[in-house]
Order: C-alpha cells, then structure tokens, then sequence
C-alpha cells in the first residue's frame, strides 16, 4: 500500500512507520523534520512541511494520493478539520489517532469496549480527542468521508518511563529516597509496548471494513501500579524501593501540570477488550510483557545519560509530600 503518515517520528508512530516498511508497504512521512530522537526509518520517504501550514502541506502533496492517511498529531477539532481538508478525495482511509483516555471516567465497567461510552470530565486532552471523534464520524455520515477512530492506552517506547515523576522517580529509587505512588498503588494500569500497537495498527491500514468505525489497541496485560513502580525499579537495580501512597487529589492540587492526565486516567482502574482488533487483524496479540518493556527502557537510559533529566520541581515535591505522608 501508498501509506501517509503525519509525524512519523513520535513514540507510536516512528513503530508504525519502521513495522509498514518492513512489510515492504510505501511509507511516506509528512513532519517538520524537527525530531532528532527518532529518525525516519530507512526506507521512508519524507516530505518535510508544517501540516498547521496548509498551504506549504498542499504544495509538497501535490499530486499524491494515499491508500491511508494517518494522523498522529490532530489534538483538536480545528487541527483535525483542516488536515482532513488537505486529503478530501485523495485517501481511501483516513485514520485518526484519538486516546482510550477518552472512555467514560471513572468507568462504570471493565473491561472498556469500543461501545464504553466516551466522557471525561477531568482532562480536556481528552474532552478535545471525542471533540475530533465526533468532527470525523460526522463527516463519514454526511459525505462518506473514510474515517476510522484508533483509541491507544498509555503506549510507550524505550524512551518513555511510565511514572508520575518519569527519569525523577527512578533517580529518587536510585538514591534510596521515597518515591510517590498515587492512590493506594492497586488500581490496575495497561501499558502497551509501541512495537506491538505498530503490528496491529498496520493491519488496521487499507482495510474497507474499518472505515466509519473504532477500535481499540491496547496490550492484554494489566498490572497495580505497585508492581509497574517495582518491576522498573527492578530494572534499575533497586530491590526494594521506597513506595510512599499519596491520594490521587493531593498529588493534582500539588502539581497542576499532572493534575489532569492523573485524575483524568491514570488514577482509574482500566482493563481493555481487544476482541474488535483482533477480529480484523488475525493473529494479533501483544507479545512485549512490561518487565521485557521496563528493561529496555533502563538499558536506553543507562546508556544515555544526557536525557537522565531530574525536575527540580517534583523533587521537592516528592519530599514534601512524602513527609507530609509519614
């Protein structure tokens, strides 16, 4: 297949980009070529414009037309109406990259299916994700525009650390210092390796059946946030870190810049229903358990010790609060 995809280059879709050549598809990237991180993968192709520039995004498409279209980097309805304008009648799918964040929280059952209903009161990230949802199911409607909706979870690479604190709380367990869980630590969480999400979102591309629809794509494993917090702190070679329990409303009236994706996601329960993906993408299952994920990700940064980034900020407040805890 002829596959676009805007970005390319971030934690899901460089996966994406690296899975679709390997299968030997036609990848083309549309960014601004500012990532250093992740390279294009070889084999791509990139055209490099600001896809918030319509007419520099037109000028370098000219004349292309696409199996599928997907879009990573649409957070509002304004970003997503005008990319969606950019490749009216030039893509037989148009994917659209929202967020299982956007499932009804707290979730009135488990596990979430893709008929969980779509509310959250707490984060407008998410409130502006269903925003771009409902944007694209209308057009689908009204003129048969080939829409299709993929909901990730919390999806990560070896440069993303899944903590409230990031590279911070594994310093702090290095150090012997207490590190702040939220909650009691046993809700249950799902990370997705971004390896794993790439090969069933390939097979998503180029598929009639997906269009006008949603899907979820998430790992099948779930885990208390106790044992994610030891299982890296295993990793990074501590046996015993020093897990200190702070309310979920504490942690957000404290930090503002969390406050939200905490109390809008991480503080819930969530267990995803892969039943719908696996049923268009047969042979699917996630195969990257967290303790093969947590590994990478210690290796990564051991190896990169100019991205060991301590925040002063949550240090401090990690102290404060892990005091304030007894």
């Amino acid at each position: 297949m002829d596959i676009l995809l805007i970005g390319g280059t971030g934690v899901i879709s460089s996966a994406v980009a690296g899975h679709a050549a390997e299968l030997g598809h036609r990848v083309t990237l549309l960014n601004r070529g500012a990532s250093t991180s992740r390279p294009a993968p070889a084999g791509t192709e990139v055209l490099h414009a600001d896809i918030r520039d319509p007419r520099a995004a037109a000028e370098v498409l000219s004349g292309r037309e696409f199996d599928a279209v997907a879009d990573f980097i649409s957070f509002v309805p304004e970003q997503l109406a005008a990319s969606m304008e950019l490749f009216r009648g030039r893509t037989g799918q148009y994917v659209f990259i929202s967020s299982a964040s956007a499932y009804q929280k707290p979730p009135a059952r488990l596990p979430i299916l893709e008929s969980t209903p779509l509310r959250n009161p707490f984060w407008q990230y998410s409130r502006d994700k269903i925003a771009c949802e409902e944007l694209l199911t209308a057009a689908y409607r009204d003129e048969g525009f080939p829409g299709t909706v993929v909901r990730p979870s919390h999806t990560y690479d070896q440069t993303m650390i899944p903590l409230t604190g990031g590279w911070t709380d594994l310093h702090r367990m290095r150090a012997g210092l207490p590190v702040l869980v939220h909650g009691d630590g046993t809700s249950l969480w799902t990370l997705t390796h971004s390896r794993d999400f790439a090969r069933a979102f390939t097979g998503l591309l180029g598929r009639p059946a997906a269009v006008g629809d949603s899907y979820t794509i998430t790992s099948d494993e779930f885990l208390p946030w106790n044992e994610i917090y030891r299982i890296l702190a295993a990793a990074a070679g501590v046996p015993e870190p020093r897990l200190v329990h702070v309310p979920s409303d504490t942690i957000a009236a404290h930090d503002p810049g969390r406050g939200p994706g905490l109390l809008g996601d991480k503080s819930h329960s969530v267990i995803f229903d892969n039943t719908k993906i696996k049923s268009l993408v047969p042979g699917f299952a996630a195969q990257i358990p967290f303790v093969q994920g947590a590994a990478e990700i210690l290796a990564w940064y051991d190896s990169h010790p100019a991205e060991q980034k301590i925040d002063p900020g949550f240090m401090a407040l990690s102290d404060q609060l892990a005091a304030a805890a007894g």
